[in-house]
């Protein structure tokens, strides 16, 4: 069953582990946006973009599984889009909170 490989699994575990890592971070940036104070709790104790990489940990999971041209092609512009992004929120947060 081509659903058991070691890849497949692996992909498994990527897409899982972005969805929690997403959620989690989602929960933490909430509230720290909502007391208008700087997310440091919970995965943003040891990432800075936990969603964003939670969102690249998916779509890994779901290369992994499905090796397509289009998938080969598309995760790694996503991935740059994804680096762009954060990039402009660290430019953000800075002008807002400073160093």
């Amino acid at each position: 069953d081509p659903h058991w490989s070691p890849l497949h699994v692996l992909g498994y575990v990527l897409i899982g582990g972005g969805f929690v890592l997403v959620a989690s971070g989602w929960r933490v940036l909430h509230d720290a946006q909502g007391a208008c104070l700087l997310a440091t709790g919970g995965p943003y104790a040891h990432v800075r973009h936990p969603q964003y990489l939670g969102f690249v940990l998916i779509m890994l999971g779901f290369l992994l599984q499905w090796p397509t041209l289009i998938t080969s092609l598309m995760f790694p512009m996503l991935v740059v889009m994804y680096w762009r992004l954060a990039k402009g929120k660290e430019r953000e947060v800075e002008a807002v909170f400073g160093e």
